[in-house]
């Protein structure tokens, strides 16, 4: 009977016939680097970058080695070719406002020339400003100025000297100003003399000096406004002859950026301002010249860094628009920062420490940023959020400085980006769910598949995958039996017949360690041998848990029977993942039934080592006792259900029909083959319901009973919609072949349970009772018993 659930050997994995590759080799294939069997997220992501609209920026999830990084980079460079290259942007000073620096955008290339324009320019200005302000012109119009300024102010001092004659004094001009000698005999009194006077004589003077003083004061006035007006008419004279070396200099670069009209507004501002301060661009000696005619110097300080220019962003040379991906986006990395030096214990800045961050580069083209960097970056999505809302980058720093630092707020720069955004399918989630802005603004998803269906146009398109690696990477060439073994690995990866991976990285760890055995083996070509060993070393290399539970049940700490028959005992399979390698391990679950109300105990549960799916697994076993045993008594028991030395969690259902099995065999007072393992979720009805991870499973039963000696009686059941997910290791089907070992594959309880006893399930007949002697006869019986045992005792 049981013979009827044994999966035959050609279910046990799908291999690959090698006439479906053209050719010997890999040199006789076309080599192709096109992603493959992803269809869905490359039309969405190409839809995504053909949208210019607000709000269409891409996010691309899936597993890691999906090809979503390098395939998102190869479709924005396809995209990014066929754009225009961006503006450049400089930043220069505001002379309105000093502390909101200005961001002017020219043509592609222009900023680099601009910059050059106007430095050649204030070079040109340092020269030529002193130069005309001692030139033979100037000195004469001064001159003559000046000249005309000290005849008339000699005459309102001969008026003030006649004045001063009646008290007897005289008015003299000096370095202090104009001051009042008293006289004696028509001319100045020495300073002796002035010792030698009386009080009386003293006081006589000073009345005479007060009084002259305030006779003089129309006099006086005089003189200063006409000092006042020599000041105006030298300083006239210089912005005059400054203003023609600006014309000479700065109207030709208005007149050449004239279609500018933010450059042009700024050079006209340019100018203003250099006019106004035009005493910056003078040497010492001239600015000393000043004082001759009692001219304020002006603060002459490191202001002149106001005429430089910051070439912010220069897309000088690039024939497209950037595509830029960004390994590190904290905030400054993205939105750029303003530069502080330390001066005197403060920190001082200017336009020209404004520095750009990876949206300026990226703007005009594409951005590619990983989820999960951005997020764990402080600020950073915040931010992003906020720049693609605004369609504006601003440039400013987000820690605080010193209460006497300076502060800067650069004019924000137009965003023109599209995001390409990648992560897993979690964070997508939980951004979708959590984030509003996030719905708004990444309204494409693109998303990776696992996985792709095995047919002959993706099996082809494999073997141009592997040319191309071979011929980028200067591998040897793989022949037709190594190109199918790799295609038989990729649906082992895909855990499915009909299926092949899409995580190519892990073909090509395998591609590459193939090519690498080829050569330590001195093999010209690698074939199914080296793909094999690849395979076999690279389990090898993480394999050391493994090893080490097999060691524990090969010398009895962990105790596992493969031979004989146990009431209520019975081999369970779980898996085990340590990272790059996982294996399926077998435990031993036991059950005991006796007299009692508490219903199944789940001991893991009492001592909470179990999880939230494997408690379900667990209640469900009473649903199905209670619906197929007990529909005209009540369901009175007790049960205890463990996994035996497990001393760390347990989840899953996969275990749930194990435990079933094992709970009938105690009722039914029927013992298990221990020497089949089983695995398999169940539902309430009975039916068997697929699990994961079938084939590591079935291989480390397998390696067990090889381990205690195959004796054909060995063997696992599974689900039976698992047959699909076989890709077994050839050792385990050969042993299939010889008939040492067995798989079956069963729908219901009813199927597993024959196997595993040997005694028949038993049907229901017209009166709703079981054949006696089967297994559910003899459960029904039990269960009964408890039953009218538990109403005896009320």
């Amino acid at each position: 009977m049981k013979e009827n659930f044994v999966v035959p050997k050609e279910k046990l994995k799908k291999e690959c016939q090698c006439e479906i590759f053209n050719g010997i080799t890999t040199k006789d294939l076309p080599a192709s680097s096109e992603l493959i069997g992803q269809e869905r997220a490359m039309e969405a992501l190409k839809y995504g970058l053909s949208i210019n609209r607000k709000g269409y920026n891409i996010y691309v999830s899936g597993l890691t080695g999906t090809g979503k990084n390098s395939y998102s980079l190869l479709v924005a460079n396809e995209f990014a070719s066929k754009k225009e290259p961006p503006k450049d942007w400089c930043y220069v000073y505001n002379f309105k406002r000093p502390d909101a620096p200005r961001a002017i955008s020219m043509a592609n290339g222009q900023g680099k020339i601009f910059k050059k324009d106007v430095e050649n320019a204030i070079e040109n200005l340092k020269i030529e400003i002193p130069k005309a302000l001692t030139s033979k012109e100037y000195e004469n119009r001064r001159s003559l100025i000046y000249s005309s300024y000290q005849s008339k102010a000699q005459e309102i001092l001969e008026e003030l000297n006649e004045l001063a004659k009646e008290y007897n004094f005289m008015f003299r001009q000096t370095d202090k100003g104009i001051l009042n000698i008293p006289m004696k005999d028509g001319r100045p009194m020495t300073d002796e003399e002035l010792d030698n006077l009386s009080e009386e004589e003293v006081q006589k003077l000073m009345n005479d000096s007060n009084e002259l003083n305030q006779e003089s004061y129309e006099y006086i006035k005089r003189i200063r406004e006409l000092e006042k007006k020599l000041i105006k008419e030298i300083e006239k004279l210089r912005e005059s002859k400054v203003m023609e070396v600006l014309d000479v200099y700065l109207e030709s670069l208005i007149d050449k950026y004239r279609e500018n009209k933010e450059v042009c507004e700024y050079l006209k501002d340019f100018k203003i301002d250099i006019v106004n301060n035009y005493d910056l661009f003078l040497g010492k000696d001239e600015k000393k010249t000043l004082s001759k005619f009692g001219l304020m110097e002006s603060s002459t300080d490191d202001i002149m860094k106001r005429y430089e220019v910051n070439l912010f962003m220069s897309n000088n040379g690039k024939t497209h628009a950037p595509v830029i991906r960004e390994m590190n986006p904290t905030y400054y990395n993205l939105f750029g920062k303003i530069e502080y030096v330390n001066e005197m214990g403060g920190f001082k800045t200017d336009h020209t420490k404004i520095r750009p961050g990876a949206l300026h580069e990226a703007n005009g083209g594409y951005i590619i940023l990983q989820a999960k960097d951005v997020l764990m970056s402080p600020h950073a999505w915040d931010g992003l959020k906020r720049a693609l809302i605004t369609e504006k980058i601003r440039v400013e720093n987000i820690t605080g400085l010193n209460i006497i630092s300076e502060t800067l707020t650069p004019e924000p720069i137009p965003l023109d980006v599209k995001v390409i955004l990648i992560g897993d399918p979690y964070t997508y989630q939980l951004l979708y769910a959590y984030d509003d802005d996030f719905k708004k603004l990444f309204k494409i998803r693109a998303d990776f598949d696992l996985e792709m269906d095995r047919n002959e146009e993706n099996i082809r398109k494999i073997g141009s995958f592997v040319a191309y690696q071979c011929k980028e990477q200067n591998l040897k060439p793989f022949d037709k039996t190594a190109l199918s073994a790799i295609i038989e690995y990729s649906s082992r990866l895909a855990a499915h017949q009909n299926k092949l991976t899409a995580k190519f990285n892990q073909l090509v760890e395998v591609i590459y360690e193939a090519d690498q055995w080829a050569s330590i083996n001195n093999k010209s070509i690698v074939t199914r041998d080296e793909i094999k060993l690849a395979i076999d070393k690279k389990n090898f290399r993480s394999s050391i848990y493994e090893e080490k539970i097999i060691e524990a049940i090969e010398n009895g700490s962990i105790i596992i029977d493969t031979k004989g028959e146990k009431i209520g005992e019975i081999n369970g399979l779980s898996v085990i993942n340590v990272g790059q390698y996982v294996f399926g391990r077998p435990s031993k679950i036991t059950v005991n039934t006796f007299a009692g109300k508490e219903g199944i105990i789940n001991i893991e549960r009492e001592v909470n080592q179990s999880g939230s799916i494997h408690d379900k697994g667990v209640l469900i076993l009473g649903g199905y006792l209670g619906e197929k045993y007990a529909q005209d008594f009540p369901l009175t028991l007790t049960a205890s259900i463990t996994f035996e030395q497990s001393y760390s969690g347990v989840d899953g259902d996969s275990a749930s029909s194990t435990e079933l099995y094992a709970l009938l065999s105690s009722l039914a007072e029927k013992p298990i083959k221990q020497s089949i393992a089983v695995t398999g979720s169940v539902n309430q009805k009975g039916l068997i319901q697929p699990i994961g991870g079938v084939n590591e499973k079935i291989e480390g039963f397998y390696k067990i009973c090889k381990l205690k000696g195959l004796t054909g009686e060995e063997g696992v059941i599974i689900p039976y919609q698992n047959i699909v997910n076989l890709m077994l290791d050839d050792e385990v089907i050969d042993a299939v072949d010889k008939g040492r070992f067995k798989i079956y594959a069963v729908k219901t309880i009813d199927e597993g349970i024959e196997i595993l006893t040997g005694v028949k399930a038993g049907k229901q007949n017209e009166k709703g009772q079981y054949e006696k002697g089967t297994i559910n006869y003899l459960v029904q019986e039990k269960l009964r018993y408890y039953s009218q045992l538990s109403k005896s005792y009320e």
